[in-house]
């Protein structure tokens, strides 16, 4: 009797792992299933023919033929409609350049992250003579507060030469205004080195003063200088904009309806929408735009297409993004999914796919 107890103990503990493998089986749809794409180089892309391929969507071929799973891909307009009929159970999976973000997930479900990156941001290539940027950097706070700055020295200077020299120097006397305004128009003359002898101070405490001001100002005009050649050259090197901050004093443009353009209003930054990045870059371009925010991946790609001689993509992120599949909420597809998709992203096939459409670069990235 113990003996027949302990077989049957073995057989269950033997055919447990097998039913339950049945059962994630049987979870997948046994029909043909919707999956919904949006033309979004480099993951979706559409061609003349009307099929597709993009990294997205290789990676979703491989996936499918691992499972053995039956498929037809109907197109989306835009990146909304394409959330809005996955969530409504519409499509039984979202394929593309879908990333992972909070609203999102409140009304659908993602599968494993397949490649992880961030926001991007391009700026114009600044041409030697972008009198636009000069313009700006010329207005900068920075550059302002060094004028002001250089102006009260003349002036302090100016009226310091005036009180000791107002009552032995006829040049420095007279009313309170003709004094102060020739003591200062001599302050001014003696920093750019265009003063004369004849009309500056007499007395001995004047001429200290006057000593010490021409070394400190010689002294100040040198590093104003510097610092003017500096800010003008960097400005036309690498543009006004160098960091995230920046973009809250400059034109900024996105794509309606993305998480870029989510990343900008949490950020309460001002900016303007465009209906596809052809639209936003040709703005950019054209000058309509200081930057252009969007994924990074997909401003890389599209600027390669065309406007590569004109525009770039700064080499910093505002957001993190993660690229995931959307699936409709409770979907029983998700585990099978990620499962495959951990499997398949780490063979040789995802790698050569990542090479072949984001370069090199992307193997550094997740």
């Amino acid at each position: 009797m113990v003996l027949r107890i302990a077989c049957l103990v073995v057989m269950l503990f033997s055919v447990l792992p097998f039913a339950q493998a049945e059962d994630t089986t049987s979870a997948i749809p046994q029909r043909e299933l919707v999956v919904g794409v949006k033309d979004a180089p480099p993951f979706a892309v559409k061609g003349a023919d009307g099929a597709w391929s993009g990294l997205s969507v290789e990676l979703w071929r491989q996936v499918a033929k691992a499972a053995k799973l039956q498929y037809r891909f109907t197109e989306l307009k835009d990146m909304p409609e394409l959330i809005q009929e996955t969530a409504a159970g519409n499509l039984d999976v979202a394929v593309g350049a879908i990333t992972v973000t909070v609203d999102r997930e409140k009304i659908l479900d993602f599968t494993q992250t397949y490649y992880s990156t961030g926001t991007g941001i391009a700026v114009p290539i600044v041409s030697v003579m972008n009198w636009g940027t000069l313009r700006r950097a010329m207005t900068s706070f920075n550059f302002l507060q060094a004028i002001v700055a250089l102006i009260g020295l003349t002036l302090g200077a100016g009226i310091l030469v005036w009180l000791l020299e107002r009552r032995q120097n006829e040049y420095f006397g007279g009313s309170v205004t003709k004094g102060i305004s020739s003591s200062v128009w001599w302050s001014t003359l003696a920093m750019t080195q265009r003063s004369s002898a004849e009309k500056g101070p007499q007395t001995i405490l004047g001429r200290c003063v006057a000593t010490i001001w021409l070394v400190v100002s010689v002294i100040t005009i040198a590093v104003f200088t510097a610092g003017v050649t500096s800010v003008l050259t960097t400005s036309q090197i690498q543009g006004t904009i160098t960091g995230v901050s920046d973009l809250a004093a400059v034109r900024v443009g996105t794509v309606k309806g993305t998480s870029s353009e989510g990343d900008l209003i949490r950020r309460k930054l001002k900016f303007h929408s465009y209906d596809t990045t052809r639209d936003g870059l040709t703005a950019l371009r054209a000058g309509r735009l200081d930057a252009f925010v969007y994924d990074k991946p997909l401003l890389t790609w599209a600027i390669r297409q065309g406007y590569a001689s004109r525009l770039k993509v700064l080499d910093i992120s505002i957001e993190a993004q993660n690229y995931a599949f959307a699936v409709p909420p409770d979907s029983p597809l998700r585990k099978p999914l990620s499962i495959a998709i951990l499997a398949t992203i780490q063979n040789e096939q995802w790698t050569e796919a990542r090479i072949r459409y984001l370069g090199e670069d992307s193997l550094s990235s997740p």
